[in-house]
C-alpha cells in the first residue's frame, strides 16, 4: 500500500504522463528549455519534502524542502505550484483527506511557514505577477530578503495566499477548501480508461471551466480567456470521446506560442493525489 507521500509523488508523475494537455509538457511534448524528464526528476526530488509533511512537519519547511529537491534538475521550475497544493493535502491525509480538514491545515499555518515559503523562491525561478504597491516589500521574488517585512506584519502563510487571490488560482485553492482539486478527483473517478487519458481529459475540462492564472500573468487576461474558450469548444459530453486530433492540434499550437496553462496542471496533480488517496482510481 502506498503512503500519502508515495501517492503525491505518483500524482506528479501521472500528471506529466497525461497527453495531450494543451500548452504543457507531457510525454509527447517538451518546451524549449523544459523537458518531460525534468518533470520526472522533479517529482522524485520532491519526495523527501512530501515525506516530512506526511510525518507531521510544518507546512512551510516541508514545502521548502520539497521545492529544493524538485529544483535539483536542469529544467528549473517543474512543479512549484503543484507542491504548494500537495504539501498541505498530504498533511491533511494524516487525519482525513476532506475539504474541511485541508482548510483547517492551511488556516493553522504560521509566520514561520510563510518565511519558509519565501525562502523556497531562492531555489527556483517562479513566474509571478507584480505585487500591489502596498505589498512591494513582500514581493515573493525577494526571497529571504522579504522575511523581516513579513515578520513585522505578522503574516502567516495563509495570509499570503489570501492576499494572492484572485490573481493566483493555486492560492485560491487554499482559501476555498481546495474545491477545484477535489472536483478534479471526482471527474477522474467518473471516467473510464487509462489514467493518463483520464488525466488529459480532466485537464481539458478544467481549462474550459476557468481561465488559467499563469497564462493571464504571462500573456494577459484576454489570452487566458481565449484559451479557455478554445478548450470549451473541444470538451465533449464524454470527455474521453473528444476530438483527439483537434485537441492535439490545439496542444501543439499553444506550445508553439509559448502559452503554458501551468496552474491548471497543478490543480489536476492535486486532484490525482486526492483520487489516489481515496482509492477512486487504481493502478
Amino acid at each position: 500500500m502506498r503512503s500519502p507521500a508515495g501517492n503525491a509523488e505518483l500524482a506528479l508523475l501521472l500528471e506529466v504522463a497525461g497527453t495531450p494537455k494543451p500548452g504543457n509538457v507531457d510525454r509527447h511534448r517538451d518546451l524549449a528549455d523544459l523537458r518531460f524528464e525534468h518533470f520526472l526528476a522533479g517529482a522524485v526530488g520532491a519526495r523527501e519534502g512530501l515525506e516530512v509533511a506526511a510525518d507531521g512537519a510544518a507546512i512551510g519547511p516541508a514545502f521548502e524542502r520539497a521545492v529544493e529537491g524538485m529544483a535539483a534538475q536542469e529544467g528549473g521550475n517543474t512543479q512549484f505550484g503543484a507542491l504548494l497544493l500537495l504539501v498541505p493535502l498530504v498533511r491533511a491525509a494524516r487525519e482525513d483527506l476532506a475539504p474541511p480538514v485541508a482548510e483547517s491545515v492551511v488556516r493553522e499555518t504560521t509566520v514561520g511557514d510563510a518565511a519558509a515559503f519565501y525562502r523556497a523562491f531562492e531555489h527556483v525561478d517562479v513566474a509571478v505577477a507584480d505585487p500591489p504597491d502596498d505589498m512591494a516589500a513582500l514581493d515573493v521574488r525577494r526571497g529571504a530578503d522579504a522575511v523581516p517585512a513579513l515578520e513585522a506584519r505578522g503574516l502567516t502563510l495563509f495570509d499570503i495566499m489570501d492576499r494572492s487571490v484572485p490573481g493566483d488560482d493555486v492560492a485560491r485553492e487554499w482559501t476555498t477548501g481546495f474545491d477545484r482539486s477535489f472536483a478534479a478527483a471526482e471527474r477522474l473517478a467518473e471516467f473510464d480508461g487509462p489514467i493518463p487519458d483520464r488525466t488529459a481529459a480532466v485537464f481539458l475540462s478544467a481549462l474550459a471551466d476557468r481561465p488559467d492564472t499563469l497564462v493571464a500573468t504571462r500573456h494577459g487576461e484576454a489570452t487566458a480567456r481565449d484559451v479557455t474558450e478554445r478548450a470549451a469548444e473541444l470538451v465533449a459530453d464524454d470527455a474521453l470521446e473528444r476530438d483527439r486530433d483537434a485537441v492535439e492540434t490545439f496542444a501543439d499550437e499553444l506550445v508553439d506560442r509559448g502559452i503554458n496553462p501551468g496552474t491548471t496542471a497543478d490543480i489536476v496533480a492535486a486532484g490525482l493525489f486526492v483520487a489516489l488517496e481515496h482509492e477512486a482510481i487504481e493502478l
